[in-house]
């Protein structure tokens, strides 16, 4: 038997209704009201005003902004602060996605390799219009794309030991998002002369680690927990290995998360820890490490 809305509902069942539809949306327009008054209280006016930021930034940037810990006070130190991101590969791409959405007002990027099929697997920020086109001038043209309101610098090179020092020293921060354990200890050398800190990550098939290193003179390097290449097959590149697309998604995103929070900072991070995430199984793990008092890295430079 087919009933209509009419017989189910009474007079005063729809009256009802309209009352319960009537408070749902009171309570939405306090919600929105609320929310709005967050970001005020967040966003003191001369934070604001000392960034200049224009109204569509704090559009822009608002759900950050929303946040406690963030507000208008660390928003202005991500729009000050400037980030150079070593690879612009599977790491890099989220890495420098992340990074330039949250408002990092001068981002670097050094890479000499060019974008090729097999990298559209995992390296999101390209797809086929950039195949054979260096790296780093691909990422200048998206992240451009994505946020015109910050600076891109592209180093389409190799990072190399004669350069790392005068190139680090423009930056306050140095992640590195490479491949290779030769230009890991060109960056945590320079890191160490110059007392930068290290965002470091690696991925290997289906496992990542992500740490931070040199955030005090008490700090480990990365040559603390890593003083000499690994040897054959242990650490197989993507290229020799192979890689599970997702992972440097998750562990870029992670350093990403590290990098806000060194910039603003906020929360608890990676210094002296290692975090290792295992894909294939679902599994963090967060060991302790510490500086190592035998580094001849440390031992040289970390002395003042």
């Amino acid at each position: 038997m087919d009933v209509t809305f009419s017989q189910i509902i009474t007079p005063q069942g729809a009256f009802l209704v309209g009352l319960i539809c009537a408070i749902f949306l009171y309570i939405r327009m306090l919600r929105r009201m609320s929310a709005k008054s967050r970001i005020k209280l967040a966003t003191p006016t001369e934070e604001i005003s000392s960034a200049r930021m224009s109204e569509t930034e704090l559009d822009r940037y608002s759900r950050h902004i929303m946040l406690r810990e963030i507000g208008g006070q660390g928003q202005s130190k991500l729009r000050n602060a400037k980030v150079l991101v070593i690879g612009a590969g599977g790491l890099g791409s989220p890495v420098l996605s992340y990074l330039s959405a949250a408002g990092v007002g001068t981002i670097g990027v050094i890479d000499d390799d060019l974008v090729s099929l097999s990298n559209l697997q995992r390296q999101v920020l390209f797809d086929e219009d950039h195949l054979d086109y260096p790296k780093v001038f691909a990422v200048k043209d998206k992240i451009k794309k994505l946020n015109p309101f910050i600076e891109i610098l592209p180093f389409n090179r190799r990072l190399t030991e004669a350069e790392a020092e005068v190139l680090f020293i423009e930056f306050d921060l140095i992640i590195d998002g490479c491949d290779n354990f030769l230009t890991r200890q060109i960056a945590n050398l320079a890191c160490v002369k110059l007392k930068k800190p290290l965002i470091s990550g690696a991925i290997s098939q289906w496992e990542g680690q992500v740490s931070l290193f040199n955030e005090t003179k008490n700090s480990a390097c990365y040559s603390c927990i890593f003083p000499v290449q690994p040897a054959d097959g242990l650490a197989p590149n993507c290229a020799e290995g192979g890689v599970m697309g997702a992972l440097p998604g998750i562990i870029g995103s992670v350093m990403a998360s590290e990098a806000i929070k060194n910039i603003t900072g906020v929360g608890e991070n990676l210094n002296d820890k290692l975090l290792i995430f295992d894909a294939l199984n679902s599994e963090f793990n967060k060991i302790n490490v510490s500086k190592n008092p035998n580094c001849e890295i440390c031992k040289v430079h970390h002395e003042t």
